[in-house]
């Protein structure tokens, strides 16, 4: 990444710190998932009991992402940042020596919540990217994201057979995080995302989401994108063990921890996504993603007994889905610094809404009609997506599309206007300007058109 990529007094080095940063906090959310065997045993419990460690991590991200993500709004990035990590970390070494499956599902729901750092960085770093390169700071960012939670699940299992312990994986963690206390507080900005901006409450805040959600048709399109599009990957992903398990494959779990290595090559060429959205625009990656993720559901039902034809699958999957989050989230940071975490927060809740829908139905696709059910269920889950996306690309061509200035909705929240945007920024400059601001609004997509991804 060069330094061409950030405006100009952006920290060299900023976008590989985010980078590194982001798989390691993320990594945080998966890497207990091969463990919960271990766990079961050490307790002397259920393995449904123990999953519950899991899932309560889960909860806890969600959690994080609706109430701590729009802090990012208003609050000093440098402080918010080193509160997470320090959060994180002790909830790690929390884990590590709780006495009790119950205070270890505690410790999950507690560092989980906190690990929303990459919900953070990715507004952040597109706000320090320079014209044009919105998208490939994405990608960057992305791409650890993605790598982060791949291979989370496999070192984790790796440093347990090594120790001979799951807490072990607990430790390192918790070491990995709080180096990052000394190093990426640094990197993030000292001031608000808007310092000119009139504080906003944390009340309103939260309370400004769902308005954002009907003010917005660029948020609601990516939505709806990234919900369906992860819920044919996790729809894949969480039926993949017992469909290897199963003969006649019946490979054992060794093996199967190799396929989040097998997609490492998949998420590694997403990070060029980032510039194709940059040159030609969200709407095309889009369809490439789309495109991507159909091709492998066909290619595991055809050939879903052949153990290439899922690798090539897992990668083709693997780009999909992060090509077309980088391509969602280009779109959405169109707007101005000011509501990007907001924005963020409700993008990636619909992406975990539809990742937790997709594998709900695929364990009961699965039950019902065997791994044949789990790629119907990937296929049709992709059918939706490419029916908003065919709506999405008609509206955009739509002549009608387009409104008078005065039919122009009012702020999504009391404290915002067009001032919020970039192009808001310069229509606040005088009344001379006002009106050509306001014409330039499309009906489509309630964000100053020259604030948009080219």
């Amino acid at each position: 990444m060069t330094s061409a990529a950030t405006r100009p007094g952006v920290r060299r080095g900023t976008i590989p710190v985010f980078a590194t940063a982001t798989a390691i906090t993320v990594s945080n959310i998966y890497f207990t998932q091969p463990l919960l065997d271990e766990i079961a045993h050490t307790f002397h419990t259920s393995a449904s009991t123990a999953g519950l460690v899991a899932t309560l991590g889960q909860i806890g991200y969600a959690l994080g992402v609706v109430t701590v993500v729009p802090l990012a709004d208003g609050a000093r990035l440098r402080r918010l940042s080193t509160l997470l990590l320090a959060i994180t970390t002790v909830g790690l070494l929390a884990g590590a020596f709780a006495p009790s499956v119950a205070l270890l599902g505690a410790a999950a729901l507690v560092l989980s919540a906190s690990t929303v750092l990459p919900q953070v960085i990715m507004p952040t770093v597109v706000s320090m990217a320079s014209a044009g390169n919105a998208g490939r700071v994405l990608g960057a960012v992305g791409t650890g994201l993605t790598l982060g939670a791949l291979l989370s699940r496999t070192a984790a299992g790796l440093i347990a057979d090594v120790t001979g312990t799951w807490r072990a994986g607990f430790v390192v963690a918790a070491v990995a995080t709080g180096a990052l206390l000394l190093v990426l507080p640094r990197y993030m900005p000292a001031d608000t995302p808007a310092p000119h901006r009139e504080k906003v409450s944390y009340g309103r805040l939260l309370a400004s989401l769902p308005r954002l959600i009907v003010r917005n048709a660029s948020l609601r399109v990516s939505a709806a994108l990234g919900g369906t599009v992860f819920a044919a990957f996790s729809a894949f992903w969480s039926s993949l063990a017992f469909h290897l398990t199963a003969p006649p494959i019946a490979l054992g779990p060794a093996v199967i921890g190799l396929f989040g290595l097998f997609s490492v090559p998949g998420a590694l060429a997403a990070r060029y996504s980032g510039r194709l959205t940059d040159r030609f625009g969200p709407l095309t990656v889009n369809v490439m993603a789309l495109t991507s993720a159909a091709l492998a559901f066909v290619l595991f039902g055809v050939a879903g007994r052949s153990l290439i034809a899922l690798a090539v699958g897992c990668n083709l999957l693997g780009y999909a889905t992060t090509s077309g989050q980088i391509a969602n989230q280009a779109r959405i940071f169109a707007a101005g610094p000011a509501i990007r975490a907001r924005l963020n927060t409700v993008y990636i809740f619909s992406v975990f809404a539809g990742g937790a829908t997709g594998s709900a139905n695929a364990a009961l696709s699965f039950s019902a009609f065997g791994w044949a059910g789990v790629v119907g269920t990937g296929l049709g889950f992709l059918a939706l997506a490419a029916a908003v996306l065919a709506w999405h690309s008609a509206r955009r061509r739509t002549p009608g599309a387009r409104r008078p200035a005065a039919a122009r909705l009012p702020p999504a929240d009391g404290s915002e206007d067009l001032r919020s945007t970039a192009g808001g920024q310069a229509a606040a400059q005088g009344p001379t300007i006002w009106p050509v601001a306001l014409a330039l609004v499309d009906e489509a997509d309630p964000i100053p058109a020259y604030c948009h991804v080219k």
